[in-house]
């Protein structure tokens, strides 16, 4: 029993030591993904090639995606599923995550993004500055005919639209506040000490809203008639990204605790796994940032313009969720994940929208690679307000 004490006691010294400083692994591995991008460009390149495509286009990363399966397995081992079950019958949270994902913050990220990049940032950005960006699915125009803001061109023989620059940003920015988090934000919960059942539960409600409304809302809102919805890859991605890793997790809980027991499973099995989801999360940076990174080192000015309407997004999200959080007395292993899951985006499934839809090199691309830069520190920031306001909200 002493060696268990002493190996739990390392355990948690190490998570400790992780979880504090986590914002400052966040940066180094910034700064090491950014640094190694740079010196092995071609290495980069490589495993960025390593990927699941669908209709050309690369949808999954598999090394991101195994990174992430690693990072949401140690979560979803951890889950009674009977406590989620109990969670989905406790209406306020669901109905208020679905409120503000849906009701709320794809019109705010709309309405922000608008008044900084079309309007107090248009300057700065250029107000005559153009960007070329593929030819909205199914449409076959002459070259110099006019479409919505922009005007079909030949390019290296092929047809592009040309729009204005702060109108692709725009774009991207729109396909990001129509994606709600349906993967990170079980990290997120879970460093706020959250509900990891209740957390599932919206998760899987989310990702099923996706199918139906992210094309809807993204045809609206864009502005451009009906957005061709890559629905394969968006299926896929969950599939991914939230159902296998939760797949494993339900089995092999329920095969561990069947040959070993459950205070095994709990006391040695889950403390061998807590620091796995933090690595694993650092290592994603790592690998996303070599992937990207030269795309943020060559566009600073660039990058800010961008991640302000996006930061301002984010905090106003978080706030009113948790604010109407406590207005409905939730209690606050409820109310941190309600609000976390509209703060944060599904910034997998947006890079791949804006790719497929305007083109690897298209602004709208490089919109939702800043959702990448500022989703980590930002969503850090949010869990330590959650851990320090727990005293706001009611507990059992």
């Amino acid at each position: 029993m002493g060696v268990t004490c002493v190996s739990n006691n390392n355990d948690r010294k190490l998570t400790s030591v992780f979880e504090r400083y986590l914002t400052l692994w966040v940066a180094l591995c910034i700064i090491a993904g950014i640094v190694i991008g740079k010196l092995a460009p071609g290495f980069s390149r490589s495993l960025d090639g390593i990927a699941l495509f669908v209709d050309g286009a690369p949808v999954v990363s598999i090394p991101i995606a195994i990174c992430l399966f690693f990072m949401m397995y140690p979560i979803m081992v951890k889950i009674d599923f009977g406590s989620v079950i109990k969670a989905g019958k406790s209406g306020k949270p669901v109905f208020l995550t679905l409120f503000i994902n849906w009701c709320v913050k794809p019109f705010t990220m709309y309405g922000i993004a608008i008044l900084f990049l079309g309007i107090l940032f248009r300057g700065f950005i250029g107000a005559d500055a153009t960007d070329l960006v593929k030819m909205p699915f199914g449409l076959d125009l002459p070259a110099g005919t006019t479409h919505g803001s922009g005007t079909v061109i030949m390019h290296e023989g092929v047809k592009m639209l040309q729009v204005p620059l702060w109108r692709s940003y725009l774009a991207g920015c729109i396909l990001l506040g129509i994606a709600p988090c349906t993967a990170m934000v079980l990290v997120w919960g879970y460093l706020a000490r959250g509900n990891d059942g209740l957390t599932l539960v919206m998760v899987a409600i989310n990702s099923l809203t996706m199918l139906v409304l992210y094309g809807l809302l993204g045809g609206f809102l864009l502005g451009v008639g009906r957005l061709p919805v890559p629905w394969q890859a968006l299926a896929l991605s969950i599939a991914i990204y939230v159902a296998l890793p939760l797949a494993a997790g339900y089995f092999s809980r329920k095969w561990i605790i069947a040959a070993r027991g459950e205070t095994w499973f709990k006391e040695r099995f889950l403390h061998v796994l807590t620091p796995v989801t933090i690595i694993s999360l650092l290592t994603t940076l790592v690998l996303l940032f070599s992937f990207k990174g030269d795309v943020i080192v060559t566009n600073p000015l660039t990058i800010l313009w961008i991640a302000i309407p996006l930061f301002i997004q984010t905090t106003l999200i978080f706030g009113l969720g948790y604010w109407l959080a406590r207005l409905l007395k939730l209690r606050y292993e409820d109310a941190a994940p309600a609000a976390m899951i509209g703060a944060s985006n599904h910034f997998e499934v947006a890079i791949a929208t804006a790719t497929m839809l305007f083109g690897l090199s298209s602004g709208a691309a490089l919109a939702t690679v800043v959702g990448v830069l500022i989703e980590v520190p930002v969503m850090l920031w949010l869990v330590r307000i959650c851990l320090n306001s727990q005293e706001w909200f009611h507990h059992e």
